[in-house]
């Protein structure tokens, strides 16, 4: 029996640390109007809200490509695998390149093209591509890559999620603090398990486009006396929470429901750092589903000090996971884990997963 096989990991985390408090003195504005608070007290209505305290941005010399290369590289090294023999370089982004100090996205080569270069795979039939699709992404990749193993098009797969949201927020939004850059990896391949049975049992995924459509999309900055014609990223907050509240638990349902997975054998979750306390109500309502509780040690985080890296997110959580960096959380042989997001779209993903 042959399934697709998480054999490598790796994520870059960027050193530039941004706490809270560097926000302490911004003036925020809703509906064209300058909020009346002060910068301490919005500050902590959004840590009470979110749960996160810090984010990390990208250097001025780094690009999203660039840490997604680093990201791939350690994958690579992670796996022991020989990178010509990668048959698909997969990147999910959402914005491309955007240089520091500037607005304008590059996507001319794909930054699949451009992590190729990086790293230096000569081999013409690895084939890379780039993936938009909201914050769940890399986690579309992932389900991509398995069935592009099914089909017999690919047996090794570079699947790369990378983001420098830093570039495309309005720093006039509060919105602003929740997004993050950063870089996960992983190398799947098609390998047989017929002893152990791991890798991915299957998956699931959505899009609700009608009037969910611009949930999440662009705009003008919150302050009406800066440029208009400059685009950011805008978020319809209360919107995205009951959407993914009511939405993601059933996706997530549906996902193990499909595969014959008990409830009892899920160990961990690993699904996208979006909000803190809106993570933790999904989960919630996921448990409720089965008329049972949330246990207390099946969702790791790091949104606390991560922030939101969109796609990045998952990859990053599940190498730290992975590698034994998240105090309280581990990974064990046969453990049956499940990967979940929701975003831009509005889509939504989820893999089923025996690690």
């Amino acid at each position: 029996m042959f399934q697709s096989v998480i054999t490598g990991t790796g994520a870059y985390i960027p050193g530039n640390v941004q706490a809270n408090e560097a926000f302490a003195h911004q003036s925020f504005y809703s509906d064209g109007k300058q909020l009346p608070q002060d910068g301490a007290e919005i500050i902590r209505k959004f840590a009470a809200i979110t749960g996160i305290e810090e984010r990390r941005y990208a250097a001025d010399d780094q690009t999203a490509s660039g840490i997604g290369s680093l990201a791939a590289a350690a994958a690579l090294q992670d796996a022991g695998v020989n990178k010509e023999e990668i048959d698909q370089l997969i990147v999910a982004h959402n914005f491309g390149n955007v240089s520091a100090h500037t607005v304008q996205s590059v996507a001319v080569p794909s930054l699949a093209s451009l992590i190729k270069h990086d790293l230096q795979i000569e081999n013409p039939n690895c084939i890379a591509y780039d993936i938009l699709f909201g914050c769940p992404g890399w986690l579309q990749g992932l389900i991509q890559a398995d069935a592009f193993f099914k089909a017999g098009i690919a047996k090794k797969a570079l699947i790369v999620g990378t983001e420098a949201l830093s570039r495309v927020i309005d720093r006039f939004d509060r919105d602003s603090m929740i997004f993050s850059d950063g870089a996960g990896a992983v190398v799947l391949e098609y390998k047989d398990v017929e002893a152990t049975g791991q890798g991915v049992m299957g998956c699931l995924a959505q899009t609700h486009a009608i009037k969910e459509v611009n949930y999440i999309g662009m705009g003008p900055s919150a302050n009406p006396d800066v440029d208009q014609h400059t685009q950011y990223i805008k978020m319809q907050g209360r919107r995205v929470y009951e959407y993914a509240l009511h939405h993601v638990p059933v996706a997530m349902k549906e996902c193990l429901d499909r595969n014959g997975v008990g409830i009892q054998e899920l160990k961990k979750i690993f699904i996208h750092q979006a909000n803190a306390k809106m993570d933790e109500a999904i989960i919630e309502r996921f448990y409720k589903l089965y008329g049972c509780p949330a246990p207390a040690n099946v969702l790791p985080m790091s949104i606390h000090w991560l922030g939101n890296s969109s796609v990045a997110t998952i990859p990053t959580l599940y190498d730290l996971v992975r590698k034994n960096q998240v105090p309280g959380h581990a990974l064990h042989t046969g453990d049956v884990v499940l990967f979940a997001s929701v975003g831009a779209g509005m889509n939504i993903n989820a893999v089923c997963y025996r690690y």
